[in-house]
C-alpha cells in the first residue's frame, strides 16, 4: 500500500532520525569508527535480504546513509516503513 500526504507525514515522523526526500525517505547513521559503520551495513544486508527489499546505501568513511522507496509501487509503502524500523534498531545494537 502507497503512502501519500497526510498518511505519509505521520508514518515516516514515528521513525526516528528519518525524514521524506521527494518518493524516498532517507536517514543518515553516524558512527564513532569506519568498522562500526561497516558492521551496521552488513546487518542492514542482512535485513534486506529477509524483505527482498534493499536500500540505496551510501558509505562515507563514519556516515552511512540509507534511502528507502518502493520503486514499483512509485513512493513509500509500510514494507520501508517496517524495514525503517529494523535498521533503526540495527543501528542500536551497532554504535
Amino acid at each position: 500500500m502507497l503512502f501519500t500526504g497526510q498518511e505519509l507525514l505521520e508514518q515516516v515522523g514515528k521513525i526516528e532520525g528519518w525524514k521524506l526526500d521527494n518518493e524516498s525517505m532517507v536517514r543518515k547513521y553516524m558512527f564513532n569508527e569506519f568498522m562500526k559503520g561497516i558492521a551496521f551495513v552488513d546487518e542492514v544486508a542482512t535485513i534486506s535480504e529477509a524483505f527482498n527489499h534493499h536500500p540505496h546505501i551510501t558509505i562515507d568513511y563514519k556516515a552511512v546513509t540509507l534511502r528507502l522507496t518502493t520503486h514499483n509501487e512509485g513512493g513509500i509503502t509500510s514494507v520501508d516503513i517496517r524495514e525503517a524500523h529494523q535498521f533503526n534498531e540495527a543501528f542500536e545494537k551497532n554504535r
